[in-house]
């Protein structure tokens, strides 16, 4: 079993190292295998018995296989490809959800999944991605926007007692009650952007005309005087054909 490829017992293939598999005292760990998505043979294996899971440094895109561990109160998927389509089965044992650098760019539409399916979360790390406005995420985003940010998550999950890498304090937790909701922040897609400045483009042209912006009436006749100047400075008018060297 030591090839990247092996049968289990009941036929299915299982694609990684089997020395990745590492199991103890409730602990699963399955680090760094490049996998999408989480292999069905851990479930199988494990998913009964398993309270701590750990699939950190994978390409995971789907967490399909999470509703076979009913026991989880740990999850770490920190460094994968996870995005905002991701979704989470309902467990009201999960304590524990690490979400370090992966894809996630909706705070919003995070927090109404793990609000409705993850309700008893006491530790939530965001760190690393474009829905957490921090130094690591962000360049140009500075500790007043990532203090907006918590107040926010406080609001949605206000049983939360760490987040990101800092202990929620008694202060913070009464001014996102108070303020919380008024702190989310609409990020527009860039997909978005760019179809709202085509849009704009659209409409300017459509709104140039070379004729006047007012109508006219009949009976108004009103127009526009003003001097005309022209100079020749050619030798091929026809009106010098009629000036005679005296005239000059």
């Amino acid at each position: 079993m030591d090839g990247k490829t092996f049968m289990m017992e009941d036929d299915s293939e299982y694609e990684g190292s089997a020395g990745a598999i590492k199991f103890n005292n409730n602990r699963l760990s399955y680090i760094g295998q490049d996998v999408r998505k989480i292999p069905p043979v851990l479930s199988k294996l494990y998913g009964s018995r398993v309270q701590s899971l750990d699939l950190s440094y994978n390409c995971l895109t789907s967490l399909q296989e999470l509703s076979n561990f009913p026991h989880l109160n740990e999850l770490v998927l920190d460094n994968n490809q996870l995005t905002d389509s991701i979704t989470f089965p309902r467990n009201e044992n999960l304590r524990t959800l690490s979400l370090n650098k992966n894809n996630i760019t909706d705070l919003d539409v995070l927090m109404r999944k793990l609000e409705n399916n993850l309700p008893n979360l006491r530790y939530l790390s965001l760190l690393g991605n474009k829905a957490c406005p921090n130094q690591l995420s962000s360049p140009d985003k500075d500790d007043e926007d990532y203090q907006r940010y918590r107040y926010y998550v406080l609001y949605c999950l206000p049983n939360l007692q760490f987040l990101d890498s800092r202990a929620v304090t008694t202060e913070e937790r009464t001014e996102a009650c108070q303020r919380g909701k008024f702190m989310k922040v609409v990020r527009p897609s860039s997909e978005n952007e760019s179809n709202r400045r085509e849009e704009i483009e659209k409409e300017n042209r459509n709104k140039y005309t070379p004729l006047p912006a007012a109508r006219r009436h009949a009976d108004d006749h009103r127009g526009m005087f003003g001097k005309c100047r022209f100079r020749y400075a050619g030798k091929h008018s026809e009106g010098n054909r009629f000036i005679l060297n005296d005239d000059l």
